[in-house]
């Protein structure tokens, strides 16, 4: 038997006895009502469950799929009309968001039953898609029951399976979705048509007769298309350390043994890929939680049906089989997640682990693959096996990324099982088309009042993400059925996403500061729309004084910003190659706070980098060669993580700052001194720091310490900027808020001091959230210029 958890919502059986709405003395009590219902109401069992719910209560009339809403005309006993309308809120499909449900008595009307109609295109509006469901526990019980779904990976209802990842256009309908060359058979025909069947109208749904089928291949050649023999070999090549790549339900994935550090070496090899964790597929979730700490709301997102990686701290399994070291590089921070695919139910069952990695199936720096062809052509010749399937991938995503900090969820990377849900503004977002940031991108859409953002693009220098990008902005423009009017784009003239902007059609482009969009994204996530206090730290960001931005306090709204102190600019030597090398921010603080001494000083810093190499860098920071100037929040977590020799070139992006954050010890309350004037100085804090490297203070006191510093910095220099503009909500917004010490910190001072806090929750804090804040402030500065 398959062990699966699923957290499931188990509807009322409990109904009223129906009145006969034929029976004509029954007429004049009759009421009829025309209802709209409009969210995420399509392919997630909506209509089957309004056709249940009706006919319960001894209802008749009809349900409709449009292009924009689900429709439904009831007719009957006014009490059971009641309770439909409550029922169709409290009882909805678990993966549905009903958004608003509006009704209207008309005239009453004789229907003889209740009906699901066809759907209907009746203008440019959209519903709703839902994003890609993970397998749900009947489903899973169907594949060991005899018949056409024994042992088939492509097991799927309506209240699961593939939705986004499949569909070319609306309404959501079979013939519009990559489903469509299989053709069901009678079986699945005569579920699909039968109303009290849980595949009623399920869209994907197939069977071993007329649907989808793996096959695997193996140096190019193909050796089966039994499902039994693809889980044995894949689980013996995974077992005697192999590589595989497996076509999932957004892209192509690389798995190998999670406890075997010479496969996990070989994976890292292969993906070009140095440092960087890796996320960790456990077989169950008891299993998991033997090697990580997991807390109520963390367990919750992983066992939900969006299935994501969940980033949560290890324990010392002092007791059990190690995880490879190498999965993480020594932080202790993971990104873990459970099955979601009846394959990953499957292949659990023959291996011998209990954990795999899986990982995007791609080179460094390209988007996750979604070619069969592709996929044989370049990984043929490097992995052990390969398994593909036959139904194509309309709508690729990444596997979705969150942590749990202060109690809520809150998405890092917004992809599988979130995508394409639309965050819901209150502004006119219609016509706008924002385009996002250069690394980590998703772009934006609106629709209404709707932002529809993309799923996880990726860094947009490579060739193929560029062209991924652009091809899925065509696809949402045609899904959303969009007619750009604005489009909304970032300051820096360079950025490939501004160029794309510049280059996409004639229309008016608005362009807007990295982190009055950092704000602003957050700002439209929590409907706000008045002067706020707005803290974004990040790495880098362009000023509008040319400089490079990252720790700014603002006072800004929807349509401006005031940058009102930031921290102290220092030189950021070589450029880009400073973010690879965090060694050369720690040197250029050195040589601000100590000037040429710094060399004398005990440092690790000095036993690991080339003498040579610092004096070089000290020329180049006096002679101002390729050195502009920084503010960046994230460079100077950097320094310090260089400081305290965690970390002199980075192998992944962020590598000294999740370093510096795993060594926290939260016990610690003390902190460094720091200044803030017009600007805000650190120097004392830098000294600090070295004074307690130099007496040989624990690492861990000095990184929490640090910690607290900027914690303390964020809340005094807000509370300056309150007394002096008498506003009292602050926005958190920018990548350095990924760290949940930092954040969880900053929140609670500033609440305990009587401020209202906000964060991004589902929204990424880092880049990938920009595109929103950039719709926000483009559609706010059209309706000032419309007034």
């Amino acid at each position: 038997m398959y062990k699966f958890t699923f957290i499931i919502k188990i509807p009322n059986p409990r109904f009223q006895v129906p009145l006969n709405p034929l029976n004509p003395l029954n007429l004049l009590k009759n009421q009829t009502l025309h209802i709209t219902v409009t969210g995420l109401v399509q392919g997630v069992g909506f209509r089957p469950f309004v056709y249940r719910l009706a006919t319960n209560l001894g209802l008749t009339g009809w349900v409709q799929n449009t292009n924009e809403n689900v429709l439904i005309c009831i007719s009957g006993n006014p009490s059971n009309a009641a309770q439909f309308l409550n029922s169709l809120r409290l009882e909805a499909p678990l993966a549905s968001m009903i958004e608003n449900v509006s009704s209207n008595e008309i005239e009453p009307e004789i229907f003889t039953k209740f009906s699901i109609l066809q759907s209907a295109d009746c203008s440019d509006d959209v519903t709703e898609i839902s994003p890609d469901l993970a397998v749900c526990s009947e489903c899973m019980e169907d594949i060991e029951k005899e018949g056409n779904r024994l042992n088939y990976a492509f097991v799927n209802c309506t209240n699961c399976g593939p939705r986004f990842t499949i569909i070319r256009d609306l309404p959501y309908d079979r013939v519009k979705t990559t489903m469509q060359p299989f053709p069901m058979c009678p079986d699945c025909r005569k579920e699909y048509e039968n109303i009290l069947d849980r595949r009623f109208h399920a869209q994907p749904t197939a069977c071993a007769i007329c649907g989808p089928r793996y096959e695997l291949f193996v140096e190019g050649n193909k050796i089966s298309e039994s499902i039994e023999v693809i889980t044995d070999h894949v689980s013996k090549c995974i077992g005697n350390g192999g590589i595989a790549l497996i076509k999932g339900l957004g892209g192509m994935h690389l798995a190998c043994d999670a406890f075997n550090e010479a496969a996990v070496e070989k994976l890292r090899n292969i993906k070009n890929r140095d440092g960087k964790p890796f996320a960790v597929m456990f077989s169950n979730i008891e299993t998991l939680k033997r090697y990580a700490t997991v807390e109520k709301t963390e367990e919750q997102s992983l066992l939900s049906w969006r299935r994501p990686i969940v980033l949560l701290e290890m324990k010392s399994c002092d007791n059990l089989p190690p995880l490879a070291k190498n999965i993480n590089a020594g932080v202790n921070l993971l990104g873990l997640m459970l099955p979601y695919l009846p394959f990953h139910y499957m292949l659990f069952q023959r291996l011998k682990t209990s954990a795999i990695v899986l990982t995007s199936g791609n080179f460094s720096s390209e988007p996750i693959l979604i070619d069969n062809h592709e996929a044989l052509a370049q990984f043929s010749s490097c992995v052990d096996a390969i398994v593909l399937h036959n139904r194509d991938i309309y709508n690729r995503t990444d596997d979705s990324v969150v942590r749990i900090i202060d109690g809520k969820e809150r998405i890092f990377r917004r992809s599988r099982g979130y995508v394409p849900a639309p965050v819901r503004t209150a502004l006119n977002a219609d016509g706008i088309i924002a385009f996002g940031a250069e690394l980590t991108n998703c772009f934006c859409v609106g629709k209404g009042n709707k932002a529809f953002q993309s799923q996880h693009i990726g860094d947009l220098q490579g060739l193929e993400t560029a062209q991924f990008y652009e091809q899925t902005i065509s696809q949402f423009l045609r899904l959303f059925r969009v007619k750009p009017t604005l489009l909304a784009a970032d300051m820096h003239p360079e950025y490939i996403s501004t160029k794309t902007a510049a280059n996409f059609r004639d229309l008016p482009i608005v362009h807007v500061q990295h982190h009055h969009a950092h704000i602003a994204a957050s700002m439209a996530e929590h409907h706000l729309d008045e002067k706020v206090i707005g803290v974004a730290m990040d790495g880098t960001g362009y000023g509008d004084d040319g400089h490079i931005w990252g720790s700014e306090f603002l006072v800004c709204d929807l349509l401006d910003y005031k940058r009102i102190t930031h921290f102290e600019y220092v030189p950021l030597p070589g450029g880009d190659a400073a973010t690879e090398e965090p060694w050369r921010m720690a040197v250029s603080w050195l040589y601000k706070v100590f000037g040429k001494d710094f060399i004398k000083l005990d440092l690790p810093l000095f036993r690991e980098i080339d003498l040579e190499k610092i004096n070089n860098l000290v020329r180049m920071i006096d002679r101002n060669i390729n050195c502009p100037l920084t503010s960046g929040a994230g460079r100077l977590f950097d320094a310090v993580a260089s400081l305290l020799g965690l970390c002199q070139i980075a192998s992944f992006h962020a590598e000294g700052p999740m370093r510096l954050e795993s060594l926290i010890n939260k016990n610690c309350k003390e902190l460094y001194h720091f200044e803030i004037d017009k600007i805000i100085r650190l120097d004392a804090t830098i000294r600090g720091i070295v004074d307690d490297l130099i007496n040989g203070a624990d690492v861990s006191i000095i990184a929490s310490k640090f910690h607290n510093t900027i914690i303390s910095v964020i809340f005094e220099t807000a509370n300056v900027i309150r007394g002096r503009e008498e506003i009292n909500k602050v926005v958190l917004s920018g990548g350095v808020f990924q760290n949940k010490y930092l954040l969880e910190g900053s929140i609670d001072l500033l609440k305990k001091n009587k401020f209202e806090v906000y964060a991004h929750a589902a929204v990424p804090t880092n880049d990938g959230g920009i595109a929103l804040g950039q719709l926000a402030i483009a559609s706010k500065r059209r309706d000032k210029l419309c007034v």
